[in-house]
């Protein structure tokens, strides 16, 4: 198993909030770091994890690392 750690970032559109392609970073500091620059550039940023079996494609349930701002509602709750 392997572990990625990607990124989120949305822009506000009026009252729709517009998802950026997903950003993929080679460790959680560093996913974080991506999402403390892009934050004051966008209205919400969401770092997540995901533990994936490359041999098998398969995909864990994803882990929330960071929320920053206004996220799409429900986006990865509990």
């Amino acid at each position: 198993m392997a572990t990625m750690y990607l990124v989120q970032a949305f822009k506000q559109n009026g009252k729709k909030l517009i998802a950026d392609p997903v950003q993929q970073a080679k460790s959680e500091e560093k996913a974080i770091a991506t999402a403390e620059r892009l934050a004051p550039m966008r209205a919400g940023v969401l770092v997540f994890s995901q533990e994936v079996d490359i041999e098998t494609d398969a995909y864990d349930e994803p882990r929330v690392i960071l929320r920053i701002g206004s996220l799409p509602p429900g986006l990865m709750d509990g």
